[in-house]
């Protein structure tokens, strides 16, 4: 099965702020919100909010790619010069995750089993 688009990742600098111009403004539904971490459900594709930080200044945004076998999703990447500055590994939160560099020099995250 190929990788689909998972997630959009935009970073906030007021959490708050942000949860409510795409829930109160654009209308999408809010499936939870939490200080570091609130998503959207959007169809297929999930909305994301996250704090944003030195490495990913407010208003920046990264693509989440979702597997099914992220230790194969790997293995082929790599083969065909794909580099991972994160592999994908097991987290705290029970999901496994990793990040790769497009061609462009864009950081994108993949997680799966």
């Amino acid at each position: 099965m190929p990788p689909k688009l998972g997630y959009l990742i935009l970073f906030v600098a007021d959490m708050d702020r942000a949860v409510k111009f795409y829930r109160d403004t654009l209308g999408f539904p809010l499936k939870f919100t939490s200080p570091g971490w609130s998503e959207f459900a959007t169809g297929e594709t999930t909305l994301a909010l996250h704090p944003a930080s030195a490495q990913t200044p407010p208003g920046s945004a990264r693509m989440g790619v979702t597997v099914s076998d992220s230790d194969a999703f790997y293995r082929e990447m790599t083969a065909k010069g794909v580099k991972f500055p994160h592999p994908p590994e097991q987290r705290d939160f029970g999901g496994v995750r990793g990040a790769f560099v497009d061609s462009e020099g864009a950081v994108c995250t993949v997680s799966g089993a």
